[in-house]
């Protein structure tokens, strides 16, 4: 179930692609900012894919949820899985320290920021580059930023305020040991936010359930 649901977000991902690139814009159409919402939503789909491939959850073929790990850590702006896996490792388990890369004791913006420079890397910006250049000899530039480039930014920003931000921020109860909390109990919410991953304490509580079955552990959680 895992691999056929990864299959389907990259489907997705790449239907609405294409779709979007060779669509004539229209900016007073809401398909257009519809397709932008879809796009943002699907990249964070991609990003999750590669999260739940560093917990092992795509597939019990470790080298089929490997690969996957990586194909999707790529189409989600050149990441690049072996960089990433030790890092989301790192915290799992510093989580809310200073050891953990994902928090900073700061602001919503100051900590965006940080956790932007964890995660980008100028080999990042050189593909991007490369590739936007070469897209664009065939491609309108408008449709290559507004439904390839921007979903791709505010992704980061759904991953981040949901996925790090609203679970770690400020000081969490005694007895917490996973220094995480969750959104209350609503599954419609919690997939159109961030794939369940505002059920954030869960996650930590169970690394090895994947997103689409999170909703289970929360239901059987006390936080």
């Amino acid at each position: 179930m895992g691999v056929i649901i990864a299959m389907a977000i990259i489907l997705l991902w790449f239907a609405v692609l294409v779709f979007g690139l060779t669509l004539t814009l229209d900016f007073a159409s809401p398909l257009v900012y519809l397709l932008i919402l879809i796009q943002t939503h699907l990249y964070t789909g991609l990003f999750i894919t590669a999260h739940d491939a560093m917990h092992g959850t795509v597939s019990k073929n470790r080298k089929l949820n490997t690969t996957i790990g990586h194909f999707t850590a790529l189409l989600f702006s050149y990441n690049f899985y072996k960089r990433l896996f030790p890092k989301h490792h790192e915290h799992h388990k510093f989580v809310a320290t200073d050891k953990d890369p994902d928090y900073h004791d700061g602001g919503f913006l100051a900590w965006y920021f940080s956790f932007l420079m964890q995660y980008v890397s100028w080999q990042q910006i050189v593909l991007m580059a490369i590739t936007f250049n070469i897209l664009k000899l065939f491609l309108p530039v408008e449709n290559l930023i507004l439904i390839w480039m921007l979903p791709a930014v505010l992704s980061t920003l759904q991953l981040f305020y949901f996925g790090t931000y609203l679970p770690h921020r400020g000081i969490h109860e005694t007895g917490n040991q996973h220094k995480s909390r969750s959104q209350k109990l609503n599954h419609f919410v919690a997939f159109i936010t961030c794939y369940f991953f505002g059920y954030h304490y869960e996650h930590h509580a169970s690394p090895g359930t994947p997103w689409w079955q999170l909703w289970k552990v929360k239901e059987k959680q006390v936080y």
